[in-house]
């Protein structure tokens, strides 16, 4: 609402921001760069304009209008903006970290409806990154004239990065208008803008003192399963070839011709598929027609001890010993005849398709890998923590394992001077849990998920849907990546894994079973790793497996966000639905 109710005063600045997108591309800066290459070079001119300054200023969105035009191939020439918002400085659910969000419906030379979304993020991260952030459009282009929440089941049509120019900058403070009666209050409606946008800066990237450690007290019970409803619940123990008890969940409301199997990745485990705070994934999938549900629980479970001491454990291991295991134990249980569907995720999927891949499981009907599968592909700083961290936490530090709960714990030890150091560089939040899963996994303020796609509770109860980690599997993760992202042996030499592959390509052409590759846009862990996967096999089987990529998603937050089951699920579903027979 206004704080000027009798003379609103009108505000406008003119902005134009510069780049490249690429059609089929859903990686930003794999869309930069491609359609840089291709000379598909994109950009718009718009009045940035309200009509009442202070109403502007006060409310929680700062939306103003839009208008004015969009140039490229991509749309067919120049192309009026037919309706356009832009979001100064929104609040986001994390602390230190506020948005610049674009909004506009266009047509292309053709007529048919086209909508630009973008976003800058405006966080306070190491080094600095002010100019960067402020300048910086992540940007994707979708058919049809879509709001935010219809984004994630849209069809996106092409990704890229526009930015401004230092001369344009420079221009954009020559055009900053207030519409007011006299130069006074010209002059106070300016000081009113100058100081909410400085100030907001001011309020995001000046220095700070060590964050707080926000409360913690269970609200869920650990290990629960009362997530599932409508279900009889029963525990299937087995024990791998070499010697290690393990065990699945299985969720069953009828007898069902086809079997879902759902893997979890490291750190986590059966918990991130039943969690009672949300709408999950076992209950989904109940309550749409796959009435047979197992949740695997393996080596890299936080309900097993075995990440809580150093082992040499890799995913070799697991590919060999785990896998074939478990589904040999599911086989038993629910009779000859039943077509089993695999959904896998993190390194619960590059194992499982892995083990898949290098035949030693077969007869999967399909499977539905997330974030990253064949070709391990991390962040830069990502690289820097694989090559060193092993190093460190064995020989230097001497920690038995990683632990994302290390700052609450009490006393003193190394790895909670290791948490506290670590809080230190996160300000996006108050949880020391988050701030430790993001320097586990990943490069990013946070790396796994975005704090808006989560429940509050589900956050703060990152200390028990995560936990510790013995840190050999980053040695093979690292080897995987040197390998020119390519899912290798860890130990070619070693005869005990001489029935699988070293190079898990090996066999691609002969694995009929077909796999959606799923990843979030926003993948701050494994990058664009299955976009590159789907690619690769493209090249080798062309049609047999398929790709979904989510705007707005990122690592873990696509099994594990509060509105999955509108923005995820669906998805998954169709992909079963179309592997039925």
């Amino acid at each position: 609402m206004s704080t000027n109710l009798q003379n609103p005063i009108g505000f406008q600045f003119t902005e134009e921001m510069k780049g490249y997108l690429a059609a089929g591309e859903t990686s930003f800066e794999d869309g930069y760069r491609k359609g840089e290459a291709d000379g598909s070079y994109f950009m718009f001119h718009l009045i940035i304009k309200t009509e009442d300054l202070d109403g502007f200023l006060a409310s929680s969105e700062h939306q103003a209008q839009a208008i004015g035009y969009v140039q490229g191939s991509l749309v067919g020439g120049r192309r009026p903006v037919l309706k356009g918002v832009f979001n100064l400085f929104v609040d986001t659910a994390d602390l230190n970290r506020k948005e610049m969000r674009y909004r506009l419906f266009l047509e292309d030379s053709e007529g048919r409806p086209l909508t630009l979304s973008g976003f800058k993020s405006i966080q306070n991260n190491a080094g600095p990154d002010v100019w960067k952030d402020t300048t910086t459009l992540f940007t994707n282009l979708y058919r049809g004239h879509l709001q935010a929440d219809q984004e994630a089941g849209a069809e996106l049509f092409a990704a890229g990065i526009l930015r401004i120019e230092l001369p344009d900058f420079m221009h954009q403070l020559t055009t900053l208008r207030a519409d007011a009666p006299t130069l006074p209050a010209r002059l106070s409606a300016m000081e009113r803008f100058g100081k909410f946008f400085f100030g907001a800066l001011w309020e995001t990237y000046a220095p700070s003192l060590m964050p707080k450690i926000g409360p913690f007290e269970r609200e869920i019970p650990l290990y629960t399963t009362e997530g599932v409803r409508d279900a009889e619940i029963t525990t299937h123990p087995f024990t791998t070839a070499d010697r290690l008890g393990l065990s699945l969940l299985r969720f069953q409301r009828a007898p069902c011709d086809d079997v879902v199997v759902i893997i979890h990745g490291l750190t986590t485990s059966s918990d991130m598929f039943i969690m009672p705070e949300h709408y999950n994934l076992v209950q989904y999938l109940l309550d749409h027609g796959f009435t047979d549900v197992w949740t695997m629980d393996f080596r890299m479970s936080n309900r097993y001890p075995y990440n809580l001491h150093r082992n040499r454990y890799n995913m070799d291991d697991i590919a060999l010993f785990d896998h074939p295991a478990a589904i040999a134990t599911v086989r038993r249980a629910v009779g000859e005849g039943k077509r089993i569907h695999v959904i896998c995720h993190c390194l619960g999927s590059v194992s499982f398709v892995m083990s898949l891949f290098g035949k030693a499981v077969t007869g999967i009907r399909s499977v539905i890998a997330n974030s990253v599968s064949l070709t391990p592909r991390v962040p830069a700083w990502s690289k820097v923590k694989l090559a060193a961290g092993p190093f460190l936490c064995d020989y230097l530090l001497s920690v038995e394992y990683i632990n994302p709960y290390w700052r609450r714990e009490p006393g003193w030890s190394m790895g909670k001077l290791l948490g506290g150091l670590i809080s230190f560089f996160h300000r996006e939040c108050d949880s020391p849990e988050c701030h430790m899963l993001s320097f586990m996994w990943g490069t990013g303020f946070p790396a796994l998920y975005s704090h808006e796609n989560l429940l509050d509770v589900t956050h703060r109860r990152g200390g028990d849907l995560y936990g510790g980690v013995s840190v050999h599997y980053y040695r093979h993760v690292r080897k995987m990546v040197q390998a020119g992202s390519t899912a290798v042996k860890f130990e070619p030499g070693d005869a005990k894994y001489q029935a699988l592959p070293d190079n898990y390509f090996a066999y691609a052409a002969d694995i009929e079973t077909p796999v959606l590759f799923m990843t979030g846009q926003e993948n701050h862990v494994f990058t664009d790793s299955n976009i590159v996967c789907h690619q690769r096999l493209e090249k080798i089987v062309p049609g047999r497996h398929q790709l979904h990529v989510f705007p707005g998603y990122g690592h873990q937050d696509v099994f594990m966000g509060k509105n999955v089951h509108v923005d995820i699920f669906p998805r998954l579903l169709q992909f079963l639905e179309s592997q039925r027979n």
